[in-house]
């Protein structure tokens, strides 16, 4: 696990200088290797290559130091992550007379890109963001995970391509302040975060998960290509359910099994939901000696769960350390969490996510979650909440649901951030529609369309954001894969995996989600629908593999999710800082927001008249980002 940077550029420079370049680069991601770094320069009249990498140690602490070449030292790789196949394509590997001087998996990407070249990309199971220079054929290659778990972000001018882990250390060497993107502001403002290929800076894009770029030296040309899943195992389309759910048992363990291998002590994240408590239970199934697990809980009872991470400990004979969080623990972290992400990030669980990481980092340095189960095994309200839009709007004609929509807003506002009945149902309402954006309108979790053309100022505005998404997937979400692959795309990978990824690199320690598998994405999105939710049975199939394991009915409790206070936190002691980021003169200097609409909405919120916490975390985040990070830049 580490960080990698790079860049081309045109004509000739000295060594000392691309070296000097990567050094300020790699020096902005220390945290992310702290081990280790490792350096490539060449030049020549044409062009120069510069590529770089800090390490943090996992496999092979003893020889896997990077750059790795190849014999002839025509090709060479940079590489951050974890290949969990390695050791099965190392025997291939072998068998057709490859030659291996390191125990890395590192060196095993190498070599089955010399033996397969691109195709090789979609045999590798694991996390990860590489590049590999290929002198024989002057081309450069980046390229991304399946989910989308590492990052990397890239940007292009007719002189130079950069590329990078963090947008930090690739922000620092553009010669220009960018401009902020009206796609990554409306995206942002609509689902707090900013799903790939996009970020918050125009012209600054995020590597798409699941793809690979092909950058031919001679002309500087960049291409994309999606890459290819070599081994998609077909499954009979008449399983049955105990056979699906004994493969589902089977896939799993084997999953856990996999994520497990490391060179250092590893343990688990354990909340006691029911993935990370599968996850810990498969992880003590296969091991010798107790693991470790790690949980935290919230001094505000209605946040705190640990009763359910200690049932969990208990029964898998754990060393469990929990954690109780206050407003006072992050006060002091705050800004290095939120503003760690970059660009601005407004889930509020990555909060607690760095705090059980700082924890869990000073006793282990690998740690297993449970992040991708609810998307693998259908687990989210959200699922069969699409299936109730397409009822109630062939039931309700539109100008009846816009009455009825005026009326849940008052009726159903709240004052304080439960997120209890009132506040389900009134956001249910907000987001049935009836032109196929229900499910986008659901994942929306700060402003609808509506609302963003009043916060924004129209030049700012953009229209049918999500549509470059839909083209992808499908124009209308109106099945369960449908919603699964929605969140793979946006959810997780602009998410969920980038929460997991910043506050745990932060702290030096790397998270591996064994449910984030392309064996499991694979065999669950071939199974009829009603194996994953049976009516109003969520991840059904995975609770009745793993079932006979926990207490009768632990599995089918319900879970509150990572959530924190932030609502009250906005009220108390962020106030003052809040209610500066709407002053009348930074607002204007600004110029990015309908002034009357933000004032009124954080006012009301401070006064306790309206909760508005989501939207106004995100108009938070994002004036914290944009007052210390792009104002400095």
């Amino acid at each position: 696990m580490c960080g990698i940077n790079g860049f081309i550029t045109r004509g000739h420079v000295s060594e000392e200088g691309l070296r000097e370049q990567l050094e300020g680069m790699n020096n902005k991601i220390i945290h992310r290797g702290p081990d280790q770094d490792g350096f490539f320069t060449e030049s020549n009249s044409d062009y120069s290559v510069a590529m770089a990498m800090r390490r943090l140690s996992i496999i092979d602490l003893g020889t896997g130091a990077q750059p790795i070449f190849s014999k002839d030292k025509k090709a060479l790789i940079f590489f951050n992550g974890e290949i969990y196949n390695y050791r099965e394509l190392k025997d291939v590997l072998l068998e057709k007379n490859h030659e291996f001087k390191t125990t890395s998996d590192t060196e095993v990407i190498l070599k089955a890109y010399e033996e397969w070249g691109t195709e090789s990309f979609g045999m590798l199971d694991g996390m990860f963001a590489f590049s590999i220079y290929d002198k024989s054929k002057n081309k450069i290659f980046i390229a991304r995970d399946f989910f989308g778990e590492k990052p990397l972000y890239y940007t292009k001018t007719d002189s130079q391509l950069i590329w990078g882990s963090e947008l930090k250390s690739l922000v620092k060497e553009l010669s220009q302040k960018p401009q902020i993107s009206k796609e990554g502001l409306n995206l942002y403002f609509r689902l707090t975060y900013i799903p790939a290929p996009y970020s918050i800076y125009e012209g600054v894009h995020k590597l798409e998960a699941n793809h690979y770029m092909e950058i031919t030296l001679e002309n500087f040309q960049a291409k994309t290509f999606p890459i290819k899943d070599d081994k998609f195992l077909s499954i009979d389309p008449e399983i049955s359910f105990k056979e699906a759910k004994s493969k589902t048992h089977d896939l799993v363990l084997e999953s856990v099994k996999s994520r497990s291998v490391a060179d250092v002590p590893l343990g688990t994240f354990l909340s006691g939901g029911v993935d990370s408590s599968v996850v810990s239970l498969a992880l003590s199934k296969q091991v010798k000696d107790k693991i470790d697990t790690f949980s935290v809980g919230f001094e505000k009872k209605s946040f705190d769960e640990t009763d359910k991470s200690r049932t969990v400990a208990k029964l898998i004979n754990s060393n469990h350390h929990e954690f109780i969080i206050s407003v006072n623990d992050l006060k002091g972290n705050l800004d290095e969490i939120l503003l760690n992400f970059d660009e601005p990030f407004a889930d509020s669980s990555s909060l607690p996510t760095y705090l059980v990481a700082n924890k869990t980092r000073q006793q282990v340095k690998v740690a297993l979650t449970g992040d991708g189960g609810d998307e693998i095994f259908g687990g989210y309200n959200k699922y069969y909440i699409g299936k109730m839009n397409q009822k109630y709007s062939s039931v309700v004609p539109k100008p009846i649901h816009t009455k009825l929509k005026a009326v849940a807003n008052t009726v159903l506002s709240t004052k304080d951030d439960k997120r209890g009945t009132r506040f389900k149902l009134r956001k249910l309402m907000n987001a049935i529609n009836y032109e196929g954006d229900f499910y986008y309108n659901i994942i929306s979790l700060a402003f609808q369309e509506e609302d963003v053309a009043q916060l924004l100022k129209d030049k700012w505005v953009k229209s049918k954001v999500f549509q470059p998404y839909k083209n992808t997937i499908n124009n209308k979400a109106e099945k369960l894969t449908d919603f699964r692959n929605i969140d793979r795309i946006l959810s997780l990978e602009g998410d969920m995996l980038v929460k997991v990824d910043r506050t745990s690199m932060l702290t030096s320690l790397e998270s591996r989600a064994p449910f984030l598998n392309k064996k499991l994405w694979n065999f669950t999105a071939q199974l009829p629908e009603g194996y994953l939710m049976k009516g109003w049975n969520k991840k059904y199939i995975l609770k009745e593999a793993f079932k006979e394991y926990f207490p009768k009915d632990f599995l089918n409790k319900s879970k509150k999710g990572f959530g924190v206070p932030v609502g009250d936190w906005l009220r108390g002691y962020l106030k003052p800082e809040l209610k500066s980021y709407i002053d009348n003169h930074f607002l204007e200097e600004q110029n990015l927001f309908e002034k009357e609409f933000v004032r009124n909405l954080v006012e009301n919120h401070i006064s306790g008249k309206q909760d508005n916490t989501f939207r106004v975390w995100a108009f938070f985040c994002f004036q914290k980002w944009y007052k210390v990070t792009y104002l400095t830049l």
